[in-house]
């Protein structure tokens, strides 16, 4: 699962606006822009989810979870080792 605050903050790190996530996932930009104005967690069709996922899997960034591993304890985006 992904918040709308972590799609942002992904976004930022790439240094990308919205356009250019809609193409390198595959979705349209109405889409994008639907899915960061979610309050919380995204909700959308599985598809879409998991376009969006791979997407900024494979730009570099990791996605950390509610309660994972971090010092905060809440959820949050960030840059993997090695990607820019």
């Amino acid at each position: 699962m992904i918040s709308a605050g972590q799609m942002r903050a992904a976004r930022a790190l790439l240094q990308m606006d919205q356009r250019q996530l809609a193409e390198l996932s595959g979705l349209s930009l109405p889409t994008i822009q639907r899915m960061e104005a979610s309050d919380g967690v995204i909700r959308g069709n599985i598809e879409s989810l998991t376009k969006l996922i791979a997407a900024l899997n494979a730009a570099g960034i990791e996605l950390i979870g509610e309660g994972a591993s971090s010092p905060g304890g809440g959820r949050g985006v960030r840059l993997r080792h090695g990607a820019s």
